[in-house]
């Protein structure tokens, strides 16, 4: 008998094959167009988020660099319990770098002064700020520390830098006296400071003298004589250099701010309100009938309108700022605020934003406050 068998197969069962060249290809094409569109995606939203970052960047520091101004600006005149409109007045503005005692008591009555556009060269009066942008504003702060020496947290003194006192004593000796150099001591050594509270026994509070100068530098840093270039907000503070006092303590504080410009309001009829506004006070009031002398130009200045241009410390991409800007208003021929003072544009790739703030002189206004 003869077998014979049979192989039977499952219906709908093909034996496998590999893919063709053509499929395999077309396979990487598609793969190669998902992974280009990715990248570019990936590419896309990380420039996004650079530029993204830079702009919050650009915001904060101008943010950052008004709140610092403005801080300072508000303190500006504050001497304890003394009231320095006892005190003559010089006749000319005080010297920004000037840094002896008898210079620092003649400005006591003057919490601001200030310099305007800054312009080549570069005059004498400067050169404690090293790297000053051309155009832009200088302005210096006085005052006493607000925290008395030796305290917690209070920044130390140390001789010869200028040190404050005020009387609170109503002896004949001080207060109850006629003769106003008993009223303070400003000295660069505290054997002198011997003023009295209320009580007339113990002795008054110590205070660091504060002067400090804001400007705007060309460079945050100079590395192996190489600038880097990012334009900064600076601060030169009177401290003790070790062989005098010298404005040697020059500190960055915020980086991409451009531009510094104020207008000083001034108060006119003794209310501490601001009658007018002016870029350049000393200007001012030279050109006023009767001319008013620089350094009472100076002490009724009791609000300030500060502006700010900042710019982002790297260029953007696919960026041309062609804008122009407006920092507040420039001095006229008489130093009061007139036209528009307008920059740019700089046709660069930074982006630029404008800070802007009315800033009141609390100690120098509320002396002058009409009750």
């Amino acid at each position: 008998m003869t077998y014979s068998l049979t192989l039977l197969r499952r219906p709908g069962v093909r034996r496998q094959r590999g893919i063709s060249l053509v499929e395999l290809m077309v396979g990487l094409a598609i793969g190669m167009v998902v992974v280009a569109g990715m990248s570019v995606l990936f590419a896309n939203n990380s420039r996004t988020r650079a530029e993204t970052d830079k702009a919050g960047q650009k915001i904060e520091n101008g943010r950052y660099a008004l709140d610092l101004l403005r801080t300072d600006l508000q303190h500006a005149g504050y001497l304890a319990e003394f009231d320095p409109r006892q005190l003559p007045l010089p006749a000319a503005r005080p010297d920004i770098c000037e840094t002896g005692l008898a210079t620092l008591k003649a400005a006591l009555g003057i919490a601001t002064s200030g310099y305007d556009n800054a312009t080549p060269p570069l005059p004498a009066e400067l050169n404690c700020l090293p790297g000053v942008v051309p155009g832009t504003d200088v302005v210096v702060l006085r005052r006493a520390a607000t925290c008395a020496d030796g305290s917690a947290n209070c920044p130390a003194w140390a001789a010869p830098a200028p040190i404050f006192q005020a009387s609170s004593c109503d002896s004949a000796s001080e207060l109850g006296g006629i003769d106003v150099n008993n009223y303070y001591r400003l000295a660069d050594s505290k054997a002198t400071l011997d003023l009295k509270k209320r009580d007339c026994t113990a002795t008054a509070e110590m205070l660091r003298y504060v002067v400090r100068i804001y400007y705007v530098a060309a460079n945050d840093k100079v590395i192996n004589d190489v600038p880097d270039g990012i334009p900064t907000l600076k601060r030169a503070e009177l401290v003790n250099s070790g062989a005098g006092t010298a404005f040697t303590s020059v500190t960055s504080l915020v980086q991409g701010v451009e531009n510094l410009q104020m207008e000083y309001g001034l108060d006119t009829n003794n209310d501490g309100i601001a009658d007018v506004y002016a870029p350049a006070p000393g200007t001012w009031c030279a050109a006023q009938v009767p001319p008013i002398a620089n350094g009472t130009c100076w002490s009724a200045v009791v609000s300030a309108r500060l502006s700010l241009l900042t710019r982002s410390v790297e260029p953007g991409s696919g960026y041309t700022d062609t804008r122009r800007y407006i920092l507040g208003q420039k001095a006229d021929a008489s130093g009061a605020s007139a036209t528009d003072n307008e920059v740019g544009p700089f046709n660069d790739r930074f982006r630029r934003s404008v800070f802007q703030s009315v800033v009141r002189l609390e100690n120098v206004a509320g002396r002058r406050s009409t009750p």
